[in-house]
């Protein structure tokens, strides 16, 4: 960047007004160096700050892919994981409905079995404890186990 000079303005009415000029000029000089310095200085931070940003920008970028991926990968195991649980699902109602159709066969087999069941079908059993009036044993007689309960 040029600088613009301007002329310095000299009233030679006093005496002392030149060496105030100078001065000024200094003065003048001085600021707009300082000014450019710092002008340069405020350059130098914003474009470290563009710099920081973009780096930033691209880690970012590439975080999101990484998630976009993670994402997507996450969705197509849910997915398959739905679509095996859908199958188990109608598999268990299959085999519900088996298991229904099984105890029905059974149920009616047993209804079934009970009709056709008959008191004829019973074998008698020689038991003769059910015949209380029928001693077994001959030579026992009532007296002896009179005595017993003595």
């Amino acid at each position: 960047m040029a600088s613009i000079q301007r002329p310095v303005s000299s009233c030679s009415a006093s005496g002392g007004s030149d060496g105030m000029d100078l001065q000024i000029d200094e003065r003048k000089r001085k600021r707009m160096l300082s000014n450019r310095e710092s002008a340069r200085r405020s350059r130098l931070r914003k474009q470290q700050q563009v710099e920081d940003l973009t780096g930033e920008a691209g880690k970012l970028k590439i975080e999101n892919d990484r998630l976009a991926r993670s994402i997507k990968a996450t969705e197509e195991a849910y997915l398959k994981m739905e679509a095996a649980n859908d199958v188990i699902r109608a598999q268990t109602r299959e085999l519900e409905a088996q298991f229904r159709f099984l105890n029905s066969v059974i149920d009616a087999a047993a209804a079934e079995e009970a009709n056709s069941f008959s008191v004829d079908d019973v074998p008698l059993i020689d038991d003769p404890l059910l015949k209380p009036w029928f001693i077994p044993y001959p030579n026992y007689s009532m007296a002896s186990h009179e005595m017993m309960l003595r």
